[in-house]
This record gives C-alpha cells, structure tokens and sequence, in this order.
C-alpha cells in the first residue's frame, strides 16, 4: 500500500519490498544509466537487471520494511550460472512486464535486481524468463545490497506494522526486506522492500521456491556469456 510525502533527493538506486510494508514516500524522478551494453561482472560481485527504464526515469516506490537494529547479512555465493539469453523487450515503463517461458528449460532460478537501471529480471537456467521495473527503498530505509535466499513464501502477507496487502511475498532478510506486488508508479518509493507489480509476482511467486536466490546491486550489468553467482 502507498502513501504519498515530501519530496526527497534523489540517488541512483533501486528496492526491495519488505515484510510488514505499508506506507510509501514520494521520492522526485531519477534517471537510471542505459543497461543495453552490459559491461563484465566478477563472480564474486552479484550481477542485475539487464533493462533500462523509460522516460520518466525511476522514482521510488512504494511499500515499507520494518526497521531493525540488526543490519540484513547476505548470505554466501555459491555456483555461477552463464547468462544464455536476455529478453528483447527494450526499455521498461513504470507498471509494465514481460514475461516469456516458453521453450525455457528447468533448472535453477536466479532472480536479480540492478538499484541505478531500477529493473528485476528473472533467470532460470541462464535463460531470461521475466523483468520489470520496480519499487525500491527510501534515503532513510534504503534496499541492501548483497545475494540473499528466498526463506519464505506468503502469497496472502499482510504488513504486521502497517496492515497493508503484500501480495506474493518472498521473503529475504530476517528483518523483513522482501520482493512483493504492489502497485509500481512514477513517484513513489518503498521503506527498503522490492515492489513489483502485482501480476509480475504472481508469475515469480509460482516459478520461486525457498533457498533460490535474490541478487541485489547498483549499477551492475550483464551479457550473454556473463555470470550469474548464485
């Protein structure tokens, strides 16, 4: 659920959703760097989105984490996954979606997020499978960045703090920074969870199982032929 407040400055970052969000901030527009040339990640550096937003450029959306005095800790990298394909989708509005299956092998599942091009992207066995764009967290309750396991799956979650709908909650952090649907619109920002349109979680929460992986980074992109650290 967002709510609207005074605007904030603005940074080259992206979100996450948490546990237990409600309420949202009304962050001023920022523009992300084009991700169509994807420069080298280390397999030791989590690696993002591979799509740029559209004009207007990412403001930050909402929904709200809870706060706590112990910092989120990202748990460690395990094996590479190549990046086989990339989705030719072009740059991505606010509240749109591609998503495309078909044809894709099962295998493991790596989901990541890029906080400067404000996208997710959704890998399964190298082959990229969904993106979007997204909500991301606020100055004072920014997303963390680092690889962190899905530990828990609630398709009907409701904020404990604030009441509000989390629809298709993957949880991340003990402290309650998830992935969640939520409505994803030009001026708003999250309390350090990752929004995502409601009918894009519905596909990742059926595709996601507990222990796959969420790779959060700023500003990080990828090719085919790239690594993916899981």
């Amino acid at each position: 659920m967002a709510a609207r407040r005074p605007a904030l400055a603005a940074k080259l970052i992206l979100a996450t959703a948490a546990l237990g969000v409600g309420a949202a901030a009304m962050m001023p527009a920022h523009r992300p760097a084009p991700a169509s040339v994807r420069p080298p990640v280390a397999p030791v550096t989590p690696a993002a989105s591979v799509h740029a937003l559209t004009s207007p450029p990412a403001a930050k959306v909402a929904t709200a984490a809870p706060s706590s005095s112990q910092a989120p800790t990202p748990a460690p990298v395990a094996t590479p996954m190549v990046v086989r394909r990339v989705l030719d989708i072009g740059p991505i509005k606010f509240g749109d979606y591609a998503w495309d299956s078909k044809g894709v092998p099962d295998g493991p599942l790596i989901i990541t997020v890029d906080l400067a091009a404000q996208t997710l992207s959704v890998f399964r066995d190298g082959y990229e499978i969904g993106a979007t764009a997204i909500l991301y967290g606020t100055d004072d309750k920014p997303t963390p960045l680092g690889s962190f396991p899905i530990t828990m799956k609630d398709a009907h979650h409701v904020s404990s703090i604030y009441g509000a709908p989390m629809p298709y909650t993957l949880r991340l952090t003990d402290d309650g920074v998830s992935v969640h649907g939520t409505e994803v619109a030009w001026g708003y920002a999250t309390h350090g969870c990752i929004g995502i349109p409601t009918a894009f979680a519905r596909l990742l929460f059926g595709e996601a199982k507990v222990g796959d992986r969420v790779i959060i980074t700023r500003g990080k992109t990828l090719a085919t032929g790239q690594r993916l650290t899981a």
